[in-house]
Protein backbone atom coordinates (compact mmCIF):
# COMPACT_ATOMS: atom_id res chain seq x y z
CA UNK A 1 0.00 0.00 0.00
CA UNK A 2 1.35 3.49 -0.93
CA UNK A 3 2.36 5.40 1.97
CA UNK A 4 0.77 8.64 -0.15
CA UNK A 5 -2.74 7.29 0.10
CA UNK A 6 -5.34 9.66 1.60
CA UNK A 7 -6.86 8.89 4.59
CA UNK A 8 -10.50 10.45 4.34
CA UNK A 9 -13.15 9.89 7.67
CA UNK A 10 -16.56 11.04 6.37
CA UNK A 11 -17.83 12.40 9.65
CA UNK A 12 -21.45 13.13 10.38
CA UNK A 13 -23.61 10.28 8.65
CA UNK A 14 -26.27 12.93 7.90
CA UNK A 15 -24.46 15.60 6.27
CA UNK A 16 -23.07 16.92 2.95
CA UNK A 17 -19.77 15.13 3.04
CA UNK A 18 -20.80 12.18 0.90
CA UNK A 19 -22.31 14.19 -1.75
CA UNK A 20 -19.57 16.26 -2.17
CA UNK A 21 -17.35 13.18 -2.03
CA UNK A 22 -19.14 11.63 -5.11
CA UNK A 23 -18.67 15.15 -6.70
CA UNK A 24 -15.08 15.13 -6.33
CA UNK A 25 -14.33 11.96 -7.26
CA UNK A 26 -16.52 12.34 -10.68
CA UNK A 27 -15.05 15.30 -11.37
CA UNK A 28 -11.02 15.42 -10.42
CA UNK A 29 -8.74 12.91 -11.69
CA UNK A 30 -6.70 11.86 -8.21
CA UNK A 31 -3.59 11.08 -8.34
CA UNK A 32 -3.26 9.42 -5.22
CA UNK A 33 -5.30 6.51 -3.52
CA UNK A 34 -8.40 7.59 -1.81
CA UNK A 35 -9.29 5.55 1.38
CA UNK A 36 -12.67 6.51 2.70
CA UNK A 37 -13.66 5.49 6.27
CA UNK A 38 -17.41 4.78 6.79
CA UNK A 39 -20.43 2.68 6.31
CA UNK A 40 -21.42 0.74 3.12
CA UNK A 41 -24.61 0.65 3.82
CA UNK A 42 -25.07 4.35 4.67
CA UNK A 43 -22.70 5.09 1.33
CA UNK A 44 -25.10 2.66 -0.94
CA UNK A 45 -28.11 4.50 0.43
CA UNK A 46 -26.71 8.29 -0.49
CA UNK A 47 -25.11 7.00 -3.63
CA UNK A 48 -29.05 5.49 -4.71
CA UNK A 49 -30.65 8.70 -3.35
CA UNK A 50 -27.89 11.34 -5.39
CA UNK A 51 -27.87 8.87 -8.67
CA UNK A 52 -24.52 8.28 -8.16
CA UNK A 53 -22.51 5.31 -9.27
CA UNK A 54 -19.35 3.33 -8.76
CA UNK A 55 -17.80 0.06 -7.62
CA UNK A 56 -16.76 -0.30 -3.97
CA UNK A 57 -13.85 -1.90 -3.14
CA UNK A 58 -14.08 -3.06 0.84
CA UNK A 59 -10.96 -3.02 2.62
CA UNK A 60 -9.53 -4.94 6.35
CA UNK A 61 -7.53 -2.43 7.50
CA UNK A 62 -5.50 -5.06 9.66
CA UNK A 63 -4.34 -6.83 5.89
CA UNK A 64 -2.97 -3.01 4.50
CA UNK A 65 0.46 -4.54 3.87
CA UNK A 66 -1.21 -6.58 1.42
CA UNK A 67 -3.01 -3.79 -0.78
CA UNK A 68 -2.37 -2.32 -4.32
CA UNK A 69 -4.98 0.61 -4.40
CA UNK A 70 -6.35 2.98 -6.95
CA UNK A 71 -9.29 5.15 -7.37
CA UNK A 72 -10.82 2.73 -10.06
CA UNK A 73 -12.92 1.85 -7.22
CA UNK A 74 -14.31 3.59 -3.95
CA UNK A 75 -11.70 2.08 -1.42
CA UNK A 76 -13.56 1.53 1.78
CA UNK A 77 -13.10 0.41 5.43
CA UNK A 78 -16.67 -0.26 6.46
CA UNK A 79 -17.51 0.98 9.94
CA UNK A 80 -21.51 -0.38 10.37
CA UNK A 81 -23.82 2.55 10.98
CA UNK A 82 -27.54 1.35 11.56
CA UNK A 83 -29.63 4.06 9.88
CA UNK A 84 -32.80 3.04 7.34
CA UNK A 85 -33.06 6.55 5.25
CA UNK A 86 -30.42 7.86 3.28
CA UNK A 87 -30.51 11.00 5.33
CA UNK A 88 -32.17 11.38 9.00
CA UNK A 89 -31.96 14.43 11.65
CA UNK A 90 -28.85 14.76 13.16
CA UNK A 91 -28.77 13.42 16.74
CA UNK A 92 -25.71 11.65 19.06
CA UNK A 93 -26.99 8.17 17.41
CA UNK A 94 -24.09 8.74 15.49
CA UNK A 95 -21.45 9.09 18.45
CA UNK A 96 -20.03 5.81 18.37
CA UNK A 97 -19.43 5.72 14.82
CA UNK A 98 -18.03 8.76 14.55
CA UNK A 99 -15.29 8.09 17.00
CA UNK A 100 -14.75 4.67 15.29
CA UNK A 101 -14.34 5.72 11.93
CA UNK A 102 -11.97 8.17 13.41
CA UNK A 103 -10.09 5.32 15.77
CA UNK A 104 -9.61 3.34 12.93
CA UNK A 105 -8.29 6.51 11.01
CA UNK A 106 -5.70 6.81 13.79
CA UNK A 107 -4.57 3.77 14.07
CA UNK A 108 -3.77 3.66 10.93
CA UNK A 109 -1.97 7.27 10.72
CA UNK A 110 -0.03 5.19 13.05
CA UNK A 111 0.70 1.91 12.23
CA UNK A 112 1.09 2.82 8.33
CA UNK A 113 2.60 5.93 8.86
CA UNK A 114 0.26 7.48 6.47
CA UNK A 115 0.38 10.83 6.51
CA UNK A 116 -2.27 12.65 4.78
CA UNK A 117 -5.96 12.56 6.42
CA UNK A 118 -8.78 14.65 5.27
CA UNK A 119 -12.23 14.33 8.08
CA UNK A 120 -15.51 15.26 7.20
CA UNK A 121 -17.90 17.56 9.48
CA UNK A 122 -19.53 16.79 12.27
CA UNK A 123 -21.51 18.05 14.68
CA UNK A 124 -19.80 19.99 17.83
CA UNK A 125 -22.92 20.29 19.68
CA UNK A 126 -23.50 16.23 19.73
CA UNK A 127 -19.93 15.03 19.04
CA UNK A 128 -17.73 16.66 20.60
CA UNK A 129 -20.47 18.05 23.91
CA UNK A 130 -18.53 20.15 26.17
CA UNK A 131 -15.09 18.12 26.06
CA UNK A 132 -13.16 19.72 23.15
CA UNK A 133 -13.76 23.07 21.51
CA UNK A 134 -13.70 22.02 18.31
CA UNK A 135 -12.20 18.64 16.24
CA UNK A 136 -8.86 20.43 15.76
CA UNK A 137 -8.43 19.74 20.06
CA UNK A 138 -10.08 16.81 19.48
CA UNK A 139 -7.50 15.47 16.98
CA UNK A 140 -4.74 17.06 18.49
CA UNK A 141 -5.46 15.62 22.11
CA UNK A 142 -5.15 12.06 20.55
CA UNK A 143 -1.53 12.82 19.78
CA UNK A 144 -0.96 13.72 23.14
CA UNK A 145 -0.14 17.30 21.36
CA UNK A 146 -0.80 20.95 22.61
CA UNK A 147 0.34 23.25 20.56
CA UNK A 148 -1.39 23.04 17.53
CA UNK A 149 -3.46 25.72 14.81
CA UNK A 150 -6.08 26.44 12.89
CA UNK A 151 -5.23 27.68 9.27
CA UNK A 152 -8.00 28.85 6.43
CA UNK A 153 -5.56 28.23 4.05
CA UNK A 154 -6.18 29.77 0.62
CA UNK A 155 -3.21 30.02 -1.94
CA UNK A 156 -4.19 34.41 -2.11
CA UNK A 157 -4.74 34.57 1.28
CA UNK A 158 -4.85 32.43 4.71
CA UNK A 159 -6.26 33.16 7.92
CA UNK A 160 -5.56 31.76 11.44
CA UNK A 161 -7.50 32.55 14.54
CA UNK A 162 -5.47 32.55 17.96
CA UNK A 163 -8.69 31.23 19.66
CA UNK A 164 -10.89 28.93 18.09
CA UNK A 165 -14.29 27.85 19.24
CA UNK A 166 -14.58 29.74 22.22
CA UNK A 167 -17.09 32.13 23.57
CA UNK A 168 -16.83 35.94 23.07
CA UNK A 169 -16.65 36.43 26.48
CA UNK A 170 -13.50 34.45 27.29
CA UNK A 171 -11.21 35.18 24.57
CA UNK A 172 -9.15 38.31 26.43
CA UNK A 173 -8.45 35.57 29.06
CA UNK A 174 -6.37 33.66 26.61
CA UNK A 175 -4.57 36.15 24.78
CA UNK A 176 -0.92 35.44 25.74
CA UNK A 177 2.38 36.09 24.18
CA UNK A 178 3.75 32.60 24.86
CA UNK A 179 0.47 31.20 22.88
CA UNK A 180 0.68 33.69 19.74
CA UNK A 181 4.56 32.96 19.41
CA UNK A 182 3.77 29.51 19.27
CA UNK A 183 1.07 30.03 16.32
CA UNK A 184 3.32 32.44 14.46
CA UNK A 185 5.97 29.56 14.51
CA UNK A 186 4.02 27.06 13.51
CA UNK A 187 2.94 29.09 10.63
CA UNK A 188 6.41 30.27 9.57
CA UNK A 189 7.53 26.44 9.62
CA UNK A 190 4.31 25.10 7.37
CA UNK A 191 5.08 28.20 4.67
CA UNK A 192 8.39 27.14 4.30
CA UNK A 193 8.33 23.10 4.41
CA UNK A 194 5.33 23.55 1.51
CA UNK A 195 6.11 27.29 -0.36
CA UNK A 196 9.83 27.37 0.45
CA UNK A 197 9.29 31.09 1.60
CA UNK A 198 8.71 32.60 4.81
CA UNK A 199 5.16 33.99 5.08
CA UNK A 200 4.16 37.42 5.77
CA UNK A 201 1.94 37.89 8.82
CA UNK A 202 -0.29 40.57 9.92
CA UNK A 203 -1.61 40.21 13.45
CA UNK A 204 -4.77 41.70 14.44
CA UNK A 205 -5.51 43.82 17.47
CA UNK A 206 -7.77 42.51 20.01
CA UNK A 207 -9.92 45.96 20.32
CA UNK A 208 -12.04 47.88 17.88
CA UNK A 209 -9.27 50.11 16.19
CA UNK A 210 -6.74 48.74 18.95
CA UNK A 211 -8.07 50.76 21.34
CA UNK A 212 -9.97 50.05 24.95
CA UNK A 213 -11.82 51.81 27.23
CA UNK A 214 -10.32 49.87 29.56
CA UNK A 215 -7.34 50.81 31.86
CA UNK A 216 -5.35 47.54 30.62
CA UNK A 217 -5.19 47.01 26.53
CA UNK A 218 -4.48 44.03 25.25
CA UNK A 219 -3.07 45.60 21.82
CA UNK A 220 -0.99 47.88 23.88
CA UNK A 221 0.41 45.92 27.02
CA UNK A 222 0.87 42.40 25.23
CA UNK A 223 0.50 42.76 21.44
CA UNK A 224 2.75 45.91 20.15
CA UNK A 225 6.07 44.34 22.35
CA UNK A 226 5.43 41.01 21.40
CA UNK A 227 5.51 41.66 17.56
CA UNK A 228 8.33 44.22 18.25
CA UNK A 229 10.35 41.02 19.92
CA UNK A 230 8.85 38.27 16.75
CA UNK A 231 10.12 41.17 14.36
CA UNK A 232 13.47 40.07 14.92
CA UNK A 233 12.88 36.14 13.60
CA UNK A 234 9.38 36.03 11.54
CA UNK A 235 7.95 38.79 8.79
CA UNK A 236 4.94 39.61 10.96
CA UNK A 237 3.85 43.37 11.47
CA UNK A 238 0.56 44.65 14.02
CA UNK A 239 -1.18 45.06 15.96
CA UNK A 240 -3.60 45.92 12.81
CA UNK A 241 -6.70 47.12 12.73
CA UNK A 242 -9.55 44.41 12.10
CA UNK A 243 -11.75 46.58 10.18
CA UNK A 244 -9.36 47.48 7.78
CA UNK A 245 -6.73 44.73 7.24
CA UNK A 246 -9.07 43.13 4.70
CA UNK A 247 -9.70 45.78 2.36
CA UNK A 248 -8.47 44.65 -1.09
CA UNK A 249 -5.12 47.18 -0.92
CA UNK A 250 -4.22 46.23 2.83
CA UNK A 251 -4.49 42.08 2.34
CA UNK A 252 -2.41 42.17 -0.70
CA UNK A 253 0.40 42.46 1.18
CA UNK A 254 0.04 39.38 3.35
CA UNK A 255 0.10 35.72 3.35
CA UNK A 256 -1.13 34.97 6.50
CA UNK A 257 -3.85 37.08 8.72
CA UNK A 258 -3.64 35.94 12.44
CA UNK A 259 -7.11 37.01 14.30
CA UNK A 260 -7.38 36.73 18.09
CA UNK A 261 -10.92 34.86 17.97
CA UNK A 262 -12.53 32.64 14.83
CA UNK A 263 -15.35 35.01 13.55
CA UNK A 264 -12.99 37.94 13.74
CA UNK A 265 -10.90 35.97 10.36
CA UNK A 266 -13.39 33.47 9.05
CA UNK A 267 -16.42 35.62 8.84
CA UNK A 268 -14.12 37.89 5.93
CA UNK A 269 -12.18 34.79 4.23
CA UNK A 270 -15.34 32.89 3.50
CA UNK A 271 -17.09 36.22 2.52
CA UNK A 272 -13.99 36.61 0.01
CA UNK A 273 -13.58 32.91 -1.28
CA UNK A 274 -16.80 31.21 0.06
CA UNK A 275 -16.03 27.11 -0.97
CA UNK A 276 -12.18 27.77 -2.23
CA UNK A 277 -10.34 27.67 1.40
CA UNK A 278 -9.34 24.48 3.24
CA UNK A 279 -8.93 23.77 7.05
CA UNK A 280 -5.55 22.68 7.69
CA UNK A 281 -4.13 21.60 11.76
CA UNK A 282 -0.68 22.82 12.22
CA UNK A 283 1.55 20.82 14.35
CA UNK A 284 0.20 17.26 14.20
CA UNK A 285 2.65 14.58 12.57
CA UNK A 286 0.66 14.53 9.81
CA UNK A 287 -1.34 16.65 7.29
CA UNK A 288 -4.51 17.00 8.96
CA UNK A 289 -7.18 18.50 5.95
CA UNK A 290 -11.14 19.52 6.58
CA UNK A 291 -13.34 21.04 4.05
CA UNK A 292 -14.14 24.57 5.39
CA UNK A 293 -18.07 23.85 6.04
CA UNK A 294 -19.75 22.31 8.50
CA UNK A 295 -22.73 19.30 7.88
CA UNK A 296 -25.48 21.95 6.28
CA UNK A 297 -28.49 19.73 7.69
CA UNK A 298 -30.76 22.38 5.01
CA UNK A 299 -28.72 20.98 2.01
CA UNK A 300 -29.24 17.03 3.04
CA UNK A 301 -30.41 15.21 0.01
CA UNK A 302 -30.78 18.12 -2.41
CA UNK A 303 -27.45 17.17 -4.32
CA UNK A 304 -26.90 20.79 -4.96
CA UNK A 305 -23.96 21.60 -2.43
CA UNK A 306 -20.38 22.53 -3.93
CA UNK A 307 -17.55 20.61 -3.52
CA UNK A 308 -14.55 22.93 -4.13
CA UNK A 309 -13.51 23.01 -0.68
CA UNK A 310 -13.06 18.92 -0.66
CA UNK A 311 -11.52 19.22 -4.12
CA UNK A 312 -9.23 21.64 -2.78
CA UNK A 313 -8.28 19.44 0.32
CA UNK A 314 -7.21 16.26 -2.08
CA UNK A 315 -5.53 18.99 -4.47
CA UNK A 316 -3.10 20.32 -1.45
CA UNK A 317 -2.71 16.55 -0.40
CA UNK A 318 -2.01 15.14 -3.93
CA UNK A 319 0.94 17.60 -4.48
CA UNK A 320 2.51 17.02 -1.39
Amino acid sequence: MSSNSILIVSGEPNSIFLEIFFKAIKLKKIKNPLILISSEKLLKLQMKKLKFKKEIRLLDPKKFKNYTLDNKKINLINVKYDQKKPFEKITKKSNKFIAECFKIAFQLIKNEKIYKFINGPISKKNFLGNKFLGITEYISKNFLLKETCMLIYNKNLSVCPVTTHLPLKHVSKKISKKTISKKVNLINNFYLKFFKFRPKIALLGLNPHCESVDKFNEDEKILKPLVKNLKKKYKISGPHSADTIFIKNNRKNFNVILGMYHDQVLTPIKTLYEYDAINITLGLPFIRISPDHGPNEKMLGKNSSNPLSLIQSINFLDKN
